[in-house]
């Protein structure tokens, strides 16, 4: 079980743009914008503001500059876990984009950290970030209300934020997670276990239901014992799956929900000395460089992650240039690739 300390708490005794705030009743955006010297703020508000800022001593950012002339040549893009195959690939994509606009990236690390999502949401408001690219660790509004606040152009990337009307990219994941499932069954395996990223994302919710269409469609039977949602890390993985091998009726083949936990898996069942295809199956989410080479080579859906981050990149820069458009979402899909551990004709 992962804590998390909370990094909103002041530990220098300097005020900060949330302290003034707070000591002037107003939002973080209003006070952005008195510190912007921007019109639409009452002239009774600015000056209690003002006062707040005087008598605190509160000192604007390093490039308050910024926020006097509208903003920077920045976007921030903030990831859950950039230890992640799938995020470099997205940031990456993201960055070709933002350098072909004279652009540079502002890349935060959440950790699916909330507080420290709050952190970094904040220091880009702060920045005056020209847009914000995010893949949120909540996934409702009440989490981004000073960022929808601001104005400031925002696109999400894999996850979703309910009943947020603003740009996003998507894979599709229930289906994705269907035809996995589906090649497992097809391929003789009967008792799968599904070892899944955080059940409060969208991915994690998304994924567990492909599944379990799957065993429907097939008549096979869920079993609770053998579905785990966890942080997404090589080590939570490899304990999950170590205690699921050494029951008496183990799975017979695992489906994980990104590489790291691929990883995990993959240490389990080399620990417990069993061969793929023939003694269990694996397959997961995510092609990375080292999946062909494991093993008989790992059967995965193949996300389009450079795509999903170039398209993100494209919307956020649309919406820049147009405030007023309709909002869009862009689901795209992903590609079963087939090898050894899940197939028994391709094990080498």
């Amino acid at each position: 079980m992962r804590e998390w300390t909370n990094l909103s708490e002041k530990t220098d005794g300097m005020t900060n743009i949330k302290d003034v705030a707070k000591q002037a009743g107003v939002s973080i955006a209003t006070v952005s914008r008195v510190l912007s010297n921007k019109p639409h703020v009452r002239p009774e508000v600015r000056e209690q503001v003002l006062k707040v800022i005087r008598e605190s001593g509160y000192r604007p950012s390093r490039i308050a500059g910024n926020m006097r002339n509208q903003s920077s040549r920045i976007i921030g893009v903030l990831v859950s876990d950039i230890r992640n195959p799938f995020f470099t690939a997205i940031a990456r994509a993201i960055e070709d984009v933002a350098i072909s606009h004279d652009m540079s990236l502002f890349l935060c690390n959440t950790d699916e950290n909330p507080l420290k999502e709050e952190m970094y949401l904040k220091t880009l408001l702060e920045e005056r970030v020209a847009g914000v690219i995010l893949s949120p660790t909540k996934e409702n509004t009440d989490s981004f209300g000073v960022l929808f606040e601001s104005q400031i152009p925002v696109v999400t990337i894999d996850r979703r934020i309910e009943g947020a009307n603003i740009d996003g990219v998507y894979s599709n994941n229930i289906p994705s997670a269907q035809l996995l499932t589906t090649h497992l069954v097809e391929n003789g395996y009967r008792n799968i276990a599904a070892l899944l990223g955080l059940k409060n994302s969208m991915t994690g919710n998304e994924r567990s239901q492909g599944y379990k269409l799957a065993l429907e469609q097939h008549k096979l039977k869920y079993n609770a014992q053998f579905v785990s949602y966890v942080y997404p890390s090589e080590v939570e993985g490899e304990e999950i799956v170590t205690q699921w091998l050494k029951l008496p009726h183990r799975p017979d083949a695992i489906l994980t929900g990104n590489s790291r936990l691929t990883i995990g898996a993959l240490n389990a069942i080399a620990a417990a000395g069993l061969k793929m295809p023939n003694e269990i199956g694996l397959a997961g989410f995510d092609e990375t460089s080292w999946m062909k080479h494991a093993g008989p080579g790992i059967t995965v859906i193949s996300q389009p992650t450079y795509e999903m981050g170039r398209t993100a990149a494209e919307l956020l820069f649309q919406r820049m240039a147009d405030p007023a458009r309709p909002a869009r979402e862009v689901v795209l899909k992903g590609k079963l690739l087939v090898r050894g551990s899940t197939n028994h004709s391709l094990d080498s």
